[in-house]
């Protein structure tokens, strides 16, 4: 093995051992986000088909992701996690190594784990569609950028089937790779219509188009936030004073007058008295110099998908992440004044969110607000497994996917929540109550009263009695049919009254 090899696998041991380390700090715990796909994965292990025998609404790919991982929580997770982080620090060194030179790909790749580490206020950030969109969407731009349209289009469609947003990643390839166009919507059509096919095959994709674009256009469409402009301030100054590195990095690189920008001008100073030739040369990619209007491009398309629905959640700037590692680590590498202050500012996220792994690790009972609801549905799995027999099914009220992951009880009907119940989305039905689609949300009720779950949980009632059980119509006859058995500080545990006597 050469010394350049030796470095560049010393490296990404350390890199993976260091993040693996960390994710095991919260092996104990269930995140928001990741719950729901490992739990819509266990559901597909019990025989259930996404969309037409289990309310989904998100593309399919993490679903089916985590049931090949056998939707195992604990270490098993967290190692995925970190292999996937790896794989992404993997793509932008890469990237970043194309584009510029082994220094700037140690740098992209150090940064980028640095982000994905401490980059939210929990100081965790899951494996679910924004961050597992991450990886094909490095792979299309680079292929974009490598003049491989068939190969972008391919990505593309592949983190279309992890999150829809994939559509604003299509459109940076588009600009990139505009020449070849058709090609690079044949590979994004590939495995979308293999994946469409499936599910129509199986009857789905009625449902599939339902539950995905009619819930998530409704979703989009709607906001809880009484000032959305003051929100998306507020929110995105706090993005950037927690990615301030990167920020100063980009404006570093983007205003210089000389390096990148002077390369450009030395270029175009050198161009084949060929003008013909020169376009092709061009179109081939290669030099930063071509690349001041992409980033720009790639950049401001990223923040249209962060800006969608106005709500400004840490996790949707992931869409701007890698163009800012990739610029920052150009700009860090060629100016050691951009280096000092980067090293300074990555001390504020550092200084701020590393603590939270060590509380995670060593204080696994500490009243934290991020794991509140996951404590509260871990006591309550308890009570449930403590009775529950083979064949038992079960039923969540609120939001509560990591249930079914602790419990490992199939879901009694195709609602594994309240979201299509009430209408009224995860992230405000602790406070609001209006449903955004009330029709088909009573239709669903129906359907509802119609199973026989051996367990319930309603871990909603009590934080929000506007959407108690006994409000809705539909459901107090059935609701008549159960008692509840146990309580934890935030939820109810119902068990069915005939429960017993069922053969």
């Amino acid at each position: 093995m050469t010394g350049s090899r030796r470095t560049t696998a010393l490296f990404f041991a350390a890199l993976f051992a260091v993040m693996f380390a960390l994710r095991l700090c919260h092996s104990h715990i269930l995140w928001a986000d990741e719950d729901y796909h490992m739990a819509a994965g266990l559901e597909t292990l019990h025989g259930k088909m996404l969309y037409r025998d289990l309310w989904y609404d998100k593309p399919p790919l993490a679903a089916w992701l985590y049931a090949a991982l056998g939707a195992l929580p604990g270490w098993p997770l967290r190692l995925f996690d970190a292999v996937w982080l790896l794989a992404i620090c993997a793509a932008t060194w890469r990237f970043a190594g194309d584009l510029w030179g082994r220094r700037e790909a140690f740098l992209a790749a150090a940064l980028v784990a640095f982000f994905l580490n401490f980059d939210f206020p929990s100081a965790v950030i899951p494996a679910a569609p924004d961050l597992l969109l991450l990886l094909p969407h490095i792979a299309a731009v680079h292929c974009a950028w490598k003049r491989r349209p068939f190969w972008s289009g391919l990505c593309c469609g592949i983190g279309f089937l992890f999150h829809t947003k994939a559509v604003f990643v299509l459109a940076v390839c588009a600009v990139v790779a505009w020449p070849a166009l058709p090609l690079l919507l044949v590979g994004f059509l590939i495995p979308n219509g293999a994946a469409f096919a499936v599910l129509a095959a199986a009857g789905a994709l009625p449902d599939y188009l339902l539950q995905v674009w009619r819930w998530g256009f409704a979703y989009a469409g709607s906001s809880s936030e009484p000032q959305p402009v003051l929100n998306a301030l507020r929110r995105v100054l706090d993005w950037s004073g927690f990615h301030a590195a990167l920020v100063l990095g980009a404006l570093a690189w983007f205003f210089s007058g000389t390096d990148d920008r002077l390369s450009s001008s030395v270029a175009e100073g050198l161009q084949p008295a060929n003008s013909h030739e020169w376009v092709k040369r061009r179109l081939k990619g290669g030099g930063s110099q071509d690349w001041l209007p992409h980033f720009a491009a790639w950049a401001a398309i990223g923040f249209l998908g962060v800006a969608l629905g106005g709500r400004f959640f840490p996790r949707y700037f992931f869409l701007i992440l890698p163009p800012l590692v990739l610029v920052s680590a150009r700009a860090i590498a060629q100016r050691k004044a951009v280096a000092v202050i980067a090293a300074v500012a990555l001390l504020v996220p550092l200084v701020r969110f590393a603590p939270r792994y060590f509380t995670l690790a060593f204080q696994p009972a500490a009243p934290w607000t991020d794991i509140a609801l996951d404590q509260d549905s871990q006591a309550a799995a308890a009570l449930v497994n403590a009775r529950k027999q083979p064949g038992d099914t079960l039923f969540v009220w609120g939001y509560r996917p990591g249930l079914f992951v602790y419990t490992r009880l199939p879901a009694a009907s195709r609602y594994g929540d309240s979201q299509p119940l009430t209408g009224v989305p995860a992230d405000r039905h602790l406070r609001d109550a209006v449903s955004l689609i009330p029709d088909w949300a009573a239709r669903n009720r129906v359907e509802l009263a119609a199973t026989h779950p051996a367990f319930m949980v309603d871990s909603l009632s009590l934080a929000n009695p506007r959407l108690a059980l006994d409000t809705y119509p539909e459901l107090r006859a059935w609701l008549a049919g159960y008692t509840i058995m146990a309580r934890t500080r935030l939820s109810l545990i119902y068990q069915r009254l005939i429960y017993r006597s069922l053969p």
